[in-house]
């Protein structure tokens, strides 16, 4: 039996088979440009093992409906990528493949991944939020996620701005939120460089890192998780969490005790594996499922 995974990124998408246990055994990639273009290279890779692969899990770029019962379940919705606004990603998946789809977020999914096999196991609930091209987070309590309407934007929340901070924010819905101030596009704009140019001694990281505690105090004081999670490309920078826990111990003011910071904020356990791992765990889901 063989599972399959695809994490869709706004910038590319990772397909990948695996195990039950969770272990992958072949991984690909291919950009993100049209629909059409894009899954012709994803039904392609999975028809490869089409007799072996029993459900695929889904984590995808949003928004997305997550409700089974609306008309448009499988979509991806209101997403700024042109291209695939009002997409029917998991009908056309369904269509190619005829196998189950677990169907979720790709932070939702990376969430997933660590509380089954990384950072969350053994524990009732957990916050991930990716850094990255974007932002966005996950919650998960005692193995479900926390959604109602729809599922959580917590890339799209309001921070305080630092007063050294001068950017204007460059989030196309709402300027200086979270993900405007953040996000990998937004240090760019800021230097005309990518993050992971600038070097560690640079003053402008204590200002990302006043952002991303900002997310820690707010997940804390609302969830009060058992553990918070930060990934993404942005937090694969050694000194960044660190810098976080320091401002979040700020912020806080030991207003609520926490657990230990260095157990209680980290990076993730399965590092850029966890999207794969948890549309595995998702997938194999849906097969006890059916």
């Amino acid at each position: 039996m063989l599972l399959g995974s695809i994490e869709a990124g706004g910038t590319k998408f990772v397909c990948s088979v695996g195990t039950p246990e969770l272990e992958i055994i072949k991984r690909v990639s291919f950009p993100t440009t049209t629909p059409s273009e894009t899954l012709a290279l994803v039904i392609d890779f999975f028809q490869q093992y089409a007799e072996e692969l029993q459900a695929i899990g889904i984590g995808s770029f949003g928004p997305i409906d997550i409700h089974p019962a609306s008309p448009t379940y499988g979509y991806i919705t209101s997403t700024p990528k042109l291209a695939w606004k009002d997409f029917d990603f998991v009908g056309t998946m369904t269509e190619a493949m005829h196998v189950p789809i677990a169907w979720t977020t790709d932070v939702n999914a990376a969430a997933y991944g660590e509380y089954v096999k990384g950072h969350g196991q053994g524990l009732s609930s957990i916050v991930y939020y990716t850094i990255g091209t974007g932002v966005g987070g996950g919650a998960i309590r005692q193995g479900q996620f926390i959604e109602g309407f729809s599922h959580p934007e917590m890339g799209h929340i309001f921070v305080r701005q630092h007063p050294d901070d001068l950017f204007e924010g460059a989030c196309p819905y709402h300027q200086n939120c979270l993900e405007g101030l953040a996000a990998g596009p937004a240090i760019e704009k800021r230097f005309g460089v990518k993050g992971q140019e600038l070097p560690v001694d640079h003053l402008y990281w204590e200002i990302e890192a006043y952002y991303i505690a900002q997310c820690a105090y707010t997940a804390t004081l609302q969830l009060s998780p058992e553990r918070i999670i930060f990934g993404g490309g942005v937090m694969q920078q050694e000194h960044m969490v660190q810098r976080v826990r320091v401002i979040f111990k700020d912020l806080l003011n030991n207003y609520v005790r926490t657990p230990d910071l260095a157990q209680y904020i980290v990076t993730p356990a399965l590092a850029n594996n966890a999207g794969t791992v948890g549309c595995f765990a998702l997938a194999r889901d849906r097969v006890w499922e059916v």
